[in-house]
């Protein structure tokens, strides 16, 4: 349902001073806590009955996920198609399509999702709609947990002028949500002396995030928890048995494989890279995500699933009408009529619209007037590899964002994500649940929202 709120800030425009000190407060915070991120100084508005409803609609997208990955024909129909206009989309379905020839010896799956929405204006009404589904590496559930941690920490502070109440601050279980899914997947593999292995890129920028991971894994579930590089696991690992169980140097099992990495196509400087990620593919190790659920998050399957009828070929009625319902309208750039006519709608009014390549990682979509013009430019081939969406036009509010210990007042808008959970066995499913949330405020004039690529401030959401 949509919400008629308004979403300007709960500050009250307290004195220069004032924000001051309240920086100064809320940054040795958020050091101490280990909130090594830039952030929002103030929560910034969200309509309850958009955060519920975001919060209710994760399930439905874990399955929807699982069900469309679990599909060969599907995958193939699709990422086929992108495969030949785009050489990372087609390594990343060689690795799919090897490793199934060869066949799965692990029946147990693990996805770690984050839906993205943006609050959408429609007249007097407010409704989210979604940006993108994550299915691989989706960041900051653990600093988002920790920058909610520090807004319920300012709001009592003597220095806080806006005196909001902390019953609009809704607790955010990210990183207790993704870590018990881990330790869950762990668990079910059954061996209690196997490690969770986190992929990472050589020299992460957002390893603090990361530790967090590592560190209450450990301490809550006594689960060790090793990181390493694409490049690392090659050298390191090696197939043993007829199932094909992943072990390090060392003897060291490999239950859980978590990629925060092998997303962009940076990754894989050469071909030591892509044989370290089917190696993990082929092996028993759970991976999260395997290459299907990998391939799923596309944004080309993306706009697939948004076609009439799509949906309902992986979930009931009830539930494609209500996943649909936050879809904004998506459209293919291929030569079929459909592809055609929205060529000719980004020509245009490139205004209304963002083309979206198949990347994850912010910084690749092409926003305005550079619509037409990369149009122009793109062989029919060419814009295969890209689809077009319509633009989401959110209600500005105003914030203050720390950054580096300076602190701006600016126009902002903020992106919502939620997590989600699946973990299933065949038929089975263990685990599917809403894991936390994540809430992301850039400045309004900013077309991309990521914070680990420098465009974003961890933010958390005030309710009304």
């Amino acid at each position: 349902m949509a919400s008629s709120t308004s979403t300007s800030s709960p500050s009250a425009e307290p004195e220069a001073a004032a924000i001051a000190r309240l920086r100064d407060v809320a940054v040795d915070y958020a050091v101490l806590s280990g909130l090594h991120a830039p952030f929002a100084l103030f929560p910034s508005l969200v309509p309850r009955d958009c955060f519920a409803r975001a919060t209710a609609l994760q399930p439905l997208f874990n399955a929807l996920v699982a069900a469309a990955a679990a599909d060969a024909a599907f995958v193939a129909d699709v990422i086929g198609g992108v495969a030949a206009a785009d050489a990372f989309v087609r390594r990343c379905f060689a690795v799919y399509a090897a490793a199934r020839a060869e066949g799965e010896t692990q029946r147990i799956t693990l996805g770690v999702h984050r839906s993205d929405y943006l609050l959408h204006s429609g007249g007097d009404a407010i409704e989210i709609q979604q940006v993108e589904l994550n299915t691989i590496a989706a960041s900051f559930a653990c600093l988002s947990a920790k920058t909610a941690e520090l807004h319920r920490f300012l709001h009592l502070r003597p220095e806080n002028a806006s005196k909001y109440s902390s019953d609009s601050l809704p607790l955010n279980n990210s990183l207790d949500g993704l870590v018990r899914g881990l330790a869950r997947a762990w668990e079910l593999y059954n061996n209690k002396d196997s490690v969770i292995v986190m992929v990472v890129q050589p020299g992460e920028r957002n390893s603090f995030d990361q530790r967090w991971i590592e560190n209450t894994l450990f301490t809550k579930y006594g689960i060790t928890l090793l990181r390493r590089s694409l490049s690392e696991l090659l050298d390191q690992g090696s197939l043993v048995g007829e199932d094909r169980k992943l072990v390090l140097t060392g003897g060291i099992e490999v239950a859980v494989a978590y990629y925060r990495a092998g997303y962009t196509p940076a990754d894989y400087p050469s071909e030591k890279e892509w044989d370290a990620r089917l190696l993990v593919e082929r092996s028993y190790a759970i991976k999260c995500p395997n290459m299907a659920y990998h391939l799923i998050g596309s944004k080309k399957v993306q706009q697939i699933l948004a076609q009439p009828n799509m949906l309902e070929r992986f979930v009931s009625p009830a539930h494609a009408s209500a996943l649909r319902s936050c879809f904004t309208g998506l459209y293919p750039l291929d030569e079929s009529p459909e592809g055609l006519a929205a060529l000719q709608m980004g020509l245009q009014e490139p205004e209304r619209f963002v083309m979206k390549p198949q990347r994850e990682g912010g910084g690749n979509n092409i926003y305005g007037l550079d619509v037409r013009t990369t149009l122009q430019k793109l062989s029919a081939k060419e814009r295969n590899a890209f689809i077009l969406m319509e633009l989401i036009k959110p209600p500005p509010a105003r914030n203050y964002l720390v950054r580096n210990g300076e602190v701006i007042e600016r126009e902002v808008i903020s992106e919502l994500g939620i997590y989600g959970v699946w973990i299933s066995e065949d038929s089975v499913v263990h685990v599917n649940e809403a894991a936390g949330h994540l809430l992301r405020t850039k400045v309004a004039d900013s077309n991309e929202g990521g914070v680990a690529a420098g465009f974003a401030v961890l933010d958390s959401p005030f309710l009304v």
